[in-house]
């Protein structure tokens, strides 16, 4: 004799009823808990992996910002060190002015400043570097940003050299080919009297080209900054975007799920009802037989 139960027509209706109710609240509850009503490639393929791949975009983005801060932080410093330079040009250029009107003896101390404040210079070109590039005291520096991981986007910025004897270069020369900056600092000023006054006016000329050539390569700096700070501002705003895409995609709606899990628990509730009464009803057939 077969031990199998057999369920009327109703009871067995009202049992899978039951048991799909329970399952979507069993899936509304996770929902709830996670915040995301789809989790993984099981649960909707084609949405989690436009999710990732939104994901993936933003986190690459998210990384070309930090490099793009500390780009911009490099120029930044390249370029207070070049603002510096034209101060310590232009100070030069008053102990020249100077000199002009001064006795030998006083000419001798002020050629002692103009070789300590050339110095100087070069050192504090030396000096401006911000994690191991320094973008003022060679022309081969370059700083290179890839804004990109899936283009080309990249922007490459060479440095300059703004060593007192390179930003005189070129400028005007005295007999022998020396150049005249580098000529007053190896003569110094005492000995100078030969050449006459005209001497210190040719060499302010000298630096003030120089000053020119320093205040145009800040200003080529100050531009790569200005453009890097757009450029930030939009990476920033884009993988702000691109986030927000992902979470619209898999992202559960509070909201929404806890009606869906009210609705689900109330059917859930008229379901056990049903079933109780259709259990009730077989039962009260076969008493019809006793």
């Amino acid at each position: 004799m077969s031990s199998n139960v057999v369920l009327g027509n109703a009871t067995r209706q009202n049992l899978l009823s039951l048991q799909g109710i329970n399952s979507n609240i069993s899936t509304a509850q996770n929902h709830l808990a996670t915040g995301l009503k789809v989790a993984s490639a099981v649960d909707n393929a084609v949405l989690f992996f436009q999710s990732q791949s939104l994901l993936n975009r933003a986190n690459d983005l998210s990384e070309r910002k930090s490099q793009i801060d500390q780009g911009i932080s490099s120029l930044t410093t390249a370029t207070q060190a070049t603002q510096s330079v034209v101060g310590i040009l232009q100070q030069l250029q008053g102990l020249l002015n100077s000199a002009k009107t001064e006795t030998a003896a006083q000419r001798a101390a002020t050629s002692k400043q103009f070789d300590t404040l050339s110095v100087q210079l070069n050192n504090l070109v030396n000096d401006a570097s911000y994690q191991g590039l320094n973008l003022v005291n060679s022309t081969a520096s370059t700083l290179t940003l890839q804004f990109s991981i899936t283009s080309t986007s990249i922007l490459k910025i060479h440095g300059f050299n703004q060593q007192i004897s390179k930003l005189v270069t070129g400028a005007v020369k005295l007999s022998k080919a020396s150049n005249l900056a580098s000529h007053l600092i190896s003569v110094g000023f005492s000995k100078v009297s030969a050449y006459g006054t005209s001497l210190f006016d040719k060499a302010f000329n000298t630096l003030q080209t120089a000053i020119f050539a320093a205040q145009s390569q800040a200003q080529s700096l100050g531009g790569n900054v200005t453009f890097l700070q757009t450029r930030l501002s939009f990476t920033s705003q884009y993988a702000a975007t691109l986030q927000g895409g992902s979470d619209k995609l898999v992202v559960a709606d509070v909201n929404v799920e806890s009606t869906n899990l009210v609705t689900l628990q109330t059917r859930q509730s008229l379901a056990i009802q049903s079933l109780s009464i259709a259990t009730q009803s077989e039962q009260a057939v076969l008493r019809l037989f006793h």
